[in-house]
């Protein structure tokens, strides 16, 4: 089950865990981030596009995070989306309260957090409608974000154990990032298509977590991994999504496939 923990510590949520689950992801050094449709059980796939990596969002359908810690440490994971904690509503910060994920645990975050036991469900849905839009903080509207943290000992330990993926992505995220903010900002060429999602406020559901301590080994994340989502019209006009046509074949085919029709009658 996630745990959470308090600011003074880290205020964390510790999550339950998941089997192991096939898809594509955002691969990150430490942990990996990939988004499930949630109406269609589908993990989205990812399209790298001018150093960024998208996923298509269908306008109406819930979605989750799904976050698995892929080394052998105890990690904490601030989430962001559309530039606002998942957790406390709060413009996103480092700094913020986030999830606890043990050694190789993978979980899945569904929505907003509104208590120890529910959330409201994370929906793609207009721009308008988003909670980022209808809080007053429209400027970050598709990206989300995870800004992971190691966890401080009181003795050294060697050096941690990296388990192996069960999906693999050459796009990876190495070194320390500067702050979640810096992945939150929009790039210039995306401006050229309009974001047309975000994410909504959904429908209240039950998701239990735990609180739990966490001391951060440094005040700066391990790093940042990010994707950023539009829809399907969106992706293609920037080019992330390329516009695929069957060729023309020009050329008559000796078996095109088909019955004898009647020929035409005579009138």
């Amino acid at each position: 089950m996630p745990r959470f923990a308090p600011l003074s510590c880290a205020c964390l949520l510790a999550l339950a865990p998941l089997a192991c689950l096939p898809g594509v992801a955002r691969a990150g050094d430490w942990v990996d981030l990939s988004i499930v449709d949630r109406d269609s059980g589908s993990t989205l796939p990812e399209y790298r596009h001018r150093g960024d990596t998208w996923v298509p969002g269908a306008p109406g359908h819930r979605y989750s995070v799904r976050l698995t810690n892929t080394s052998g440490e105890r990690l904490l994971v601030v989430l962001s989306v559309d530039g606002v904690n998942a957790i406390s509503g709060q413009t996103a910060a480092t700094e913020q309260s986030g999830y606890v994920l043990e050694p190789g645990q993978s979980a899945e975050i569904d929505g907003w957090r509104k208590s120890m036991q529910r959330v409201a469900q994370f929906v793609f849905t207009d721009v308008g409608d988003s909670y980022a839009a209808r809080t007053g903080r429209p400027d970050n509207i598709g990206v989300i974000g995870a800004a992971v943290f190691r966890e401080r000992r009181v003795r050294p330990l060697p050096p941690p154990i990296m388990l192996p993926r069960p999906y693999e992505n050459s796009a990876k995220s190495r070194g320390e990032a500067s702050s979640a903010a810096d992945a939150a900002a929009p790039m210039a060429e995306a401006r050229s298509a309009p974001q047309r999602i975000g994410t909504g406020h959904g429908e209240s559901q039950w998701s239990s977590v735990d609180s739990t301590t966490f001391r951060r080994a440094s005040n700066r994340p391990t790093e940042v991994v990010s994707v950023r989502y539009n829809d399907v019209a969106a992706l293609r006009r920037i080019g992330a999504i390329p516009s695929w046509r069957p060729p023309i074949n020009r050329r008559p085919q000796p078996f095109p496939g088909g019955f004898v029709p009647d020929p035409p009658r005579d009138d």
